[in-house]
């Protein structure tokens, strides 16, 4: 399935991106438009874009949202959903200790990536990483 977002990936959309390997479609294809860019793609999903199904709601991430739509129950994804949105939107304060840091490195994954399927490759090694990090924490 090809799946559809704006250039430029930032934490959220890099999380996305990994949650739709990892869980929804492992055979993703991605492709990237400017921002405000219309018509979007005939047959691809869009995802982190305003006014589609996949988008930030009630002042969460789109990683919460496609939790949510998928209907993807998994506590240590729920976690990841808290840091993205901590990491992705502005907060009064933060709760999750690592959300400006995940935010920082996804900012420069960007950065030194030379294209978005790169950073989002880059990105997704960070997010198994985590995923890992806060899985062990319940074993402990």
């Amino acid at each position: 399935m090809k799946w559809v977002t704006w250039e430029n990936v930032g934490v959220d959309r890099m999380a996305c991106a990994w949650l739709i390997r990892k869980c929804i479609d492992s055979d993703a294809e991605f492709l990237f438009i400017p921002v405000g860019h219309k018509p979007l793609p005939e047959g691809a999903e869009p995802f982190d874009i305003p006014g589609v199904r996949l988008t930030h709601r009630r002042g969460h991430c789109t990683f919460h949202t496609m939790l949510k739509e998928f209907e993807i129950k998994d506590p240590v994804l729920e976690r990841i959903a808290r840091i993205v949105d901590e990491a992705d939107t502005v907060q009064e304060a933060f709760l999750e200790p690592v959300a400006p840091g995940l935010d920082f490195i996804c900012d420069g994954i960007r950065m030194t990536s030379p294209d978005d399927l790169t950073a989002l490759d880059r990105g997704g090694l960070i997010f198994e990483a985590l995923y890992s990090r806060i899985s062990s924490e319940k074993e402990q």
